[in-house]
């Protein structure tokens, strides 16, 4: 199983209380899932908000099943930010 790096940016490192924290996932949608686990209540309610790159590559709109992970990879969280 791939180990990541999932770092929090913003209102979602605020809402996690910690800046990065290692997950073991294949896939984006199972790193989502450990993080939810991990951090039940407003953080969850932030990542519904934010948009996701995966060892620097934006995810979009592909479904986060289908997004494969890299051991060693990293998996940012980016929540809107103002101004563009």
């Amino acid at each position: 199983m791939p180990e990541v790096t999932v770092r929090y940016w913003a209102a979602a490192k605020a809402a996690a209380g910690v800046a990065e924290e290692a997950y073991e996932a294949a896939t984006l949608a199972e790193a989502l899932d450990g993080v939810r686990e991990r951090h039940p209540g407003e953080l969850e309610r932030v990542l519904r908000r934010c948009s996701f790159l995966v060892d620097g590559d934006p995810v979009g709109t592909r479904a986060h099943e289908t997004v494969r992970l890299a051991d060693g990879g990293t998996v940012e969280v980016l929540p809107p930010f103002a101004g563009g």
